[in-house]
């Protein structure tokens, strides 16, 4: 695929080096890489995932777009900051029952002109499915069509472009992030030879197959952890919850869905040696952050935990 992004909307990359007790002890050198833009919402894979779902749609000359979320998602968060930013249309066909206008991710989206459509539990599992995605787009031919999570081919090309081997003190021996919807994992695959590992977050026997359907190439330098989803979409402990808090006493803030629970599960695989000493591990930030004020008003977590996770202010 030959497209060149064009899009107004730049990402800043910024390298953080994390060093605990544990990581001193296994003589592990670990590195986080974050990607931010002007938009909190379009923060780590958010916008490699939709740089060139916009070129795409910018050059076809289309209204916009349609795409699918929960009600508390980061891609539908994402996908509406940046369809506003560059004057495009957004459908989201959402899983809920009502629209909640106090839901802090529906309430941004409406903001920004989101067109919030409802789809029952049972109307929603036909997102993937190519005779439901084709009357969609026969009923809407002037949008793309942007899977959930932004995983499609053209979400895949723009996390290609992320360099995560070079760390500031040389390439990385191994390549992590958490995947939900797999077209991060994908685009990493795709870009890099080194070991890479993928720390599912949710409970989805289908995740290798999405997975492998957006790869270039067969490669076998991949995997995909499934022991610590902690029971699957959206679903956290205190285990993982208290990691998060004592992350951000390192100024790294995460959150217990998606980097926080995967960022806990490579701590946990290192404190059992599956790496081996003197290893240099890269991590994906895949942003998210959003979705704490969702968690706040849904009361998991406290309105401390809520600003020690947002802002790094202690109790």
């Amino acid at each position: 695929m030959s497209l060149t992004s064009k899009s107004k909307l730049f990402a800043t990359a910024t390298w953080q080096r994390l060093d605990t007790p544990l990581l001193q002890q296994k003589k592990i050198e670990f590195w986080v890489k974050h990607l931010n833009t002007h938009l909190p919402q379009v923060s780590g894979n958010k916008w490699l995932k939709l740089k060139y779902h916009i070129d795409w749609a910018q050059k076809k000359n289309k209204k916009g777009f349609i795409t699918f979320g929960g009600a508390f998602s980061n891609h539908l968060a994402a996908i509406s900051a940046i369809s506003h930013h560059h004057k495009l249309h957004c459908i989201a066909f959402v899983r809920a029952d009502s629209i909640d206008i106090n839901n802090p991710t529906i309430n941004q989206c409406l903001i920004e002109g989101t067109d919030i459509r409802l789809l029952n539990r049972e109307e929603y599992r036909k997102r993937n499915d190519a005779s439901y995605l084709e009357s969609l787009i026969k009923t809407y031919p002037d949008y793309v069509i942007v899977p959930e999570g932004g995983s499609s081919e053209y979400g895949a090309l723009g996390v290609s472009e992320l360099n995560l081997e070079d760390t500031p003190l040389g390439k990385a021996d191994y390549l992590t992030c958490a995947t939900a919807s797999g077209g991060t994992l994908a685009g990493i695959i795709n870009s890099s030879e080194k070991t890479i590992l993928g720390i599912a977050v949710v409970n989805d026997a289908s995740l290798k197959n999405r997975v492998s359907e957006l790869l270039l190439k067969n490669k076998n330098n991949w995997s995909i952890n499934t022991d610590f989803c902690a029971g699957g979409y959206a679903k956290f402990n205190d285990a993982i919850l208290n990691f998060c808090k004592e992350m951000a006493s390192y100024n790294l803030l995460v959150e217990p869905i998606y980097t926080g629970k995967a960022l806990n599960a490579v701590m946990t695989l290192i404190a059992k040696d599956y790496f081996p000493a003197g290893s240099r591990i890269s991590f994906f930030h895949t942003g998210g952050l959003q979705g704490l004020a969702g968690l706040n008003y849904l009361n998991k977590i406290s309105d401390n935990d809520f600003r020690l996770l947002r802002d790094g202010l202690p109790d």
